[in-house]
């Protein structure tokens, strides 16, 4: 998931999916570094040949993730959609913690600081996504999660004092707006969108980069892996989610058997899962091109809900995901660092 990540570092970005935990934020810098020194994290031979293989399956699950919550939602009450993602990611995360023999954090204050990730990054998002498709297609949700970059570089300049603007990442986050209001018809005075549906869309896709500005404000120092610091942090937002969930539901009638799998599904694969791939894809490939997953999930997310929702499909939708695309990747680019300079003729050197 931030990556989940100001503009969000290339690690932070990854939380721009719709599923994932918090990168813990040591593991964000050490990658941060790594694509800003030019530098590759090791790559495990054996493996990283089958690289592109769970770089597909990881975008398809990110895709889908929207068609899950879709059906999801025609069976359960959007919050307890949300608590059954977060519980089977956490039962996913929590299994894997275990075959490793990890441990999770024992520090209050870790405990403290993962509570307001877990409501920032997990719980406070997936429920805005889940209310949001009760009245807006799918497509449209994976679309507005394309945003993320754009409201996290917009924070950055604000929230981060390292991190300035450049005049290409500012073109960026017009560009990137400007594809928001192809996609939403502004010229015809949003005629057809749900404006309600929509705003809880985007204000999900602002959540991550406001709860990754908090992580790499709070947890800079923690020594736990990033799965330990992700486990707890699906640990706190299941548990959020089971005190919220009570109050503004009741009890479903019954469980039927697709928007059941579907949870199952969003929560095991697109939650769980996903982390553990997303993950193997930095450490063998590198932050910089495991980030590129996020440009491939409004595609995926828009096929899925044509094909399989039959989700109706204008022609400023794609036209402005295409947008929103692009304006995204510029609020990500960063000038190539200039090489050392030749002497002058005639000059003398050291």
């Amino acid at each position: 998931m931030s990556t989940t990540t100001g503009a969000p570092t290339a690690s932070a970005d990854a939380t721009n999916s719709p599923a994932t935990p918090a990168l813990p934020a040591a593991d964000e810098r050490t990658a941060a570094a790594a694509t800003d020194t030019g530098a590759t994290p090791p790559k495990a031979t054996g493996r990283a040949r089958g690289w592109p293989i769970r770089f597909a399956a990881l975008s398809l699950v990110w895709g889908f993730s929207f068609l899950f919550i879709k059906v999801g939602t025609q069976g359960f009450a959007p919050l307890q959609v949300t608590l059954g993602r977060v519980a089977f990611g956490a039962l996913v995360l929590l299994a894997m913690l275990a075959i490793k023999r990890e441990r999770l954090p024992r520090s209050p204050r870790t405990w403290a600081h993962l509570t307001v990730a877990a409501f920032f990054l997990n719980a406070l998002p997936f429920s805005l996504y889940a209310y949001a498709e009760l009245t807006i297609p799918s497509t449209l949700a994976g679309i507005c999660n394309a945003t993320s970059p754009l409201w996290g570089m917009a924070l950055s300049v604000v929230a981060l004092s390292e991190d300035r603007p450049s005049r290409r990442r500012v073109a960026g986050l017009g560009v990137g707006f400007l594809g928001v209001l192809t996609v939403l018809g502004a010229w015809q005075g949003f005629s057809g969108t749900d404006l309600t549906g929509t705003a809880m869309a985007l204000g999900a896709s602002l959540c991550y980069p406001i709860g990754w500005i908090y992580v790499r404000r709070t947890l800079a120092g923690s020594r736990h892996s990033h799965l330990s610091m992700s486990s707890t942090q699906l640990l706190l937002a299941t548990a959020q989610l089971a005190v919220v969930t009570p109050l503004f539901t009741t009890a479903p009638v019954g469980y039927p058997v697709i928007p059941l799998l579907a949870v199952f599904a969003l929560g095991a694969l697109g939650t769980g899962f996903a982390f553990l791939l997303q993950y193997g894809l930095v450490a063998e490939i590198g932050p910089t091109t495991a980030q590129m997953v996020t440009y491939f999930i409004p595609v995926i997310a828009t096929a899925a809900g044509v094909a399989l929702l039959h989700e109706q499909l204008s022609w400023n939708t794609p036209v402005g995901a295409l947008i929103v695309l692009a304006g995204a990747a510029l609020t990500q680019s960063k000038p190539r660092p200039s090489g050392p300079s030749l002497p002058r003729p005639g000059s003398t050197t050291d």
